[in-house]
C-alpha cells in the first residue's frame, strides 16, 4: 500500500480540483502502470462516470471544479485503479452491444470479441427469417456470467425465449440484476454443464451460444496482472492436459437439447478453431464455419445439429 500511496501523492494537485485537474490526475496515477493510450482512456471513463460528462462535454466545463462528493470518488476510484483493478471493476460497469452493464469480480468483463460473436446470430436470425424463417426462437446461453451474451440476444431478436445457465450463484445474482436494468426478461439456471441434466430440465432449443472457459493454464504467465488477480479463474482457464472439456461437455448438451438443425456457436481459443471444428464433427454436428474476429484471430465457430 505504501507504493500505491507514493503513486497518488506524485500524481496530486492542489485543491480546488477542477474537471480538467482531475482528469490530469487519474493520467499521472496511470502513466507508470499502463501505455499512456490506455492511462486516458481509463481516465475518460472514470471522469465520465464522476462528472456525468462526456470528453466533448469536459472541453467545455473544463474548469468547473469537482464538488466534495465527486473528489471523494475521485480519490476512492483511483486508489482501486493504482492497484491495477480493472477500470470496469472499479466502477462496476462494463458497456456491451450498446449497453451498461453491472459488473464486478465475480464475473468476466464483456469484450468486444463476444460482442462479434453476438452479432454473428443476430445477422444469421435476421436472414433466416428474411428468407421465411418463423415462430419465436428459444436459445440457451451456457455460462452466462454477467447475463450480456443472454440480454442482448433477448433485447435484439424479437419474441425470442431466452435462458441462461451458470455455476457459479454469484454471477446469476449479476445477471439476474442486469436482466433487471435493461427490462429483459431471461429464465436463468444454476446448473453445472459437466453434471448430467435430466433431459426433461430443459425445452428443446432453436440456438445454444456458450463462451467457456478456454485458456490453458499455460497461458497465464502470457497474461496481465489486472485479468490473473481480479477476473474470475473458474470462468477463463482450463486444464492444459484437457482444453476441449467444456466444448465437448456442451455439444453433449446440444445433442440432447437442440432441436433439428438447430445452431451452436462457441467463442473459442484463437489457437483451436480446427481442434473445436474436429471434435463437433466427430459428435454428429455438420456445416461448421469459423470465423475470425476483429484482430483477424480464429475467435468462433457455428455447427449445426442435422438430427
Amino acid at each position: 500500500m505504501v507504493y500505491y500511496d507514493a503513486v497518488l501523492r506524485k500524481a496530486s494537485l492542489s485543491l480546488p480540483m477542477t474537471i480538467f485537474d482531475s482528469y490530469r490526475y487519474v493520467c499521472d496515477a496511470l502513466y507508470p502502470l499502463y501505455e499512456k493510450r490506455e492511462a486516458e482512456n481509463i481516465a475518460d471513463m472514470v471522469i465520465e462516470n464522476i462528472t456525468g460528462f462526456g470528453k466533448m462535454d469536459r472541453s467545455m466545463y473544463r474548469d468547473v471544479p469537482l464538488t466534495a462528493e465527486e473528489l471523494k470518488k475521485l480519490h476512492y476510484y483511483a486508489t482501486l485503479l493504482v492497484q491495477q483493478q480493472p477500470v470496469q471493476y472499479v466502477l462496476q460497469e462494463a458497456w456491451f452491444y450498446g449497453m451498461p452493464f453491472y459488473v464486478n469480480q465475480h464475473v468476466l468483463i464483456p469484450r468486444p470479441e463476444t460482442e462479434e460473436l453476438v452479432e454473428w446470430i443476430i445477422k444469421d436470425t435476421q436472414l433466416r427469417q428474411s428468407n421465411g424463417a418463423s415462430g419465436n426462437l428459444k436459445i440457451m446461453d451456457i455460462g452466462t456470467g454477467s447475463g450480456c451474451i443472454a440480454i442482448a440476444l433477448q433485447k435484439n431478436i424479437p419474441g425470442a425465449e431466452v435462458w441462461a445457465m451458470d455455476l457459479s450463484k454469484e454471477a446469476l445474482e449479476v445477471a439476474q440484476k442486469n436482466a433487471e436494468i435493461q427490462q429483459s426478461s431471461i429464465s436463468f439456471k444454476n446448473a453445472d454443464i459437466l453434471l448430467p441434466v435430466q433431459p426433461d430440465e430443459f425445452p428443446l432449443f432453436n440456438i445454444i451460444v456458450s463462451n467457456p472457459p478456454y485458456i490453458p493454464v499455460s497461458d497465464q504467465s502470457q497474461m496481465r496482472k489486472n485479468v490473473l488477480q481480479f477476473e474470475p479463474a473458474m470462468a477463463l482457464f482450463v486444464e492444459d492436459n484437457n482444453p476441449m472439456l467444456f466444448y465437448s461437455a456442451i455439444a453433449d448438451f446440444s445433442l440432447i437439447h437442440l432441436q433439428k438443425n438447430g445452431r451452436l456457436y462457441f467463442e473459442i481459443h484463437e489457437a483451436m478453431g480446427e481442434a473445436v471444428k474436429t471434435l463437433l464433427t466427430k459428435k454428429g454436428f455438420d456445416n461448421m464455419i469459423v470465423r475470425k474476429d476483429m484482430q483477424g484471430k480464429d475467435r468462433m465457430i457455428k455447427a449445426t445439429k442435422n438430427g
